[in-house]
């Protein structure tokens, strides 16, 4: 059994280093937020469809077992969140860079605390309140610092605050229903919605003939690795693992992709000390604040 934790916790810190990759794949794909987004679901989508014939897991549509109607109206809500998510995500890091994106993004975990309690029957905690006034101070050190990044800064905020309301949206759903099935109707409306913004929008459609050899390459890596299989092989290492575990691991994805971002990018991602004062403060308040809760809860 200690064998087996093992393998999972060390299976769960790739998974993390994996989403940690997504962001420096974002600033080497060439094309814009949007269209960027629009091929990584629509790749995911087919794998993931793939995998499902395969697995012979049934879409649940018709016939004994079928989905009740609201669940998957649930699931298409889900995938308009997590396609804004990522559109967010990604034109953060075209306005900025990818240390920036990854900063903001961590405040994920704490937008996640203060909205838990007002859309499920989990009580607010007195010392978020304490936590929060830490970080809304280190996030305007930042701003004051990193002047030119304030769009990206705005966008990753963004960003983080949907990344939570998609957590909490998914949060029952993952017990019920295959990882595989909810992903695949998740990610068929997100490719939907974004289809409609080619239409009504002013953003203009990348054809496949306008992508690079490298764009195919590094498209095909963030669909395939850090998306499908990423999602699918994160739900079944959290059967086996605690959420505390889990959590303290995952925070460790900006770590791991500013540092990725710095190795394979240079001095594109170079930030003033301050910078990663302020970032630093932001990590540890989250970490503090998961590891102060599980002992509560113990208690």
């Amino acid at each position: 059994m200690r064998d087996d934790k093992l393998l999972n916790y060390l299976h769960l810190h790739l998974i993390v280093f994996i989403w940690g990759f997504t962001a420096v794949l974002g600033a080497l794909i060439s094309i814009e937020s949007i269209p960027l987004v629009w091929w990584r679901m629509s790749i995911a989508v087919a794998l993931i469809f793939i995998y499902m014939k395969w697995k012979k897991i049934p879409l649940q549509l018709v016939g004994k077992g079928a989905l009740p109607r609201k669940r998957i109206l649930g699931f298409l809500l889900a995938g308009v969140v997590i396609a804004l998510h990522w559109v967010t995500f990604f034109g953060a890091i075209k306005e900025s860079n990818v240390s920036v994106t990854l900063a903001m993004l961590s405040m994920g975990a704490f937008f996640t605390a203060l909205l838990e309690p007002i859309f499920t029957s989990k009580k607010f905690v007195w010392y978020e309140l304490i936590f929060g006034a830490v970080i809304i101070g280190a996030l305007y050190y930042i701003f004051q610092i990193e002047t030119e990044y304030v769009t990206g800064m705005i966008l990753g905020l963004i960003s983080a605050f949907l990344s939570a309301v998609f957590s909490i949206m998914n949060v029952k759903w993952a017990k019920d229903h295959p990882p595989s099935l909810i992903s695949f109707y998740e990610l068929s409306s997100g490719v939907v919605l974004l289809s409609t913004f080619f239409i009504f929008l002013p953003v203009d459609f990348v054809l496949p003939t306008a992508l690079t050899q490298m764009d195919w390459l590094w498209l095909g890596i963030l669909a395939s690795v850090c998306t499908a299989y990423a999602f699918i092989a994160s739900v079944k290492v959290m059967k086996v693992l605690s959420a505390y575990t889990v959590m303290l691991t995952t925070n460790l994805e900006p770590v791991y992709g500013i540092f990725l971002a710095y190795l394979i990018l240079g001095d594109s991602e170079e930030m003033t000390p301050q910078f990663y004062i302020g970032a630093l403060v932001i990590l540890a308040v989250i970490i503090s604040n998961g590891i102060l809760k599980t002992r509560l809860a113990k208690k």
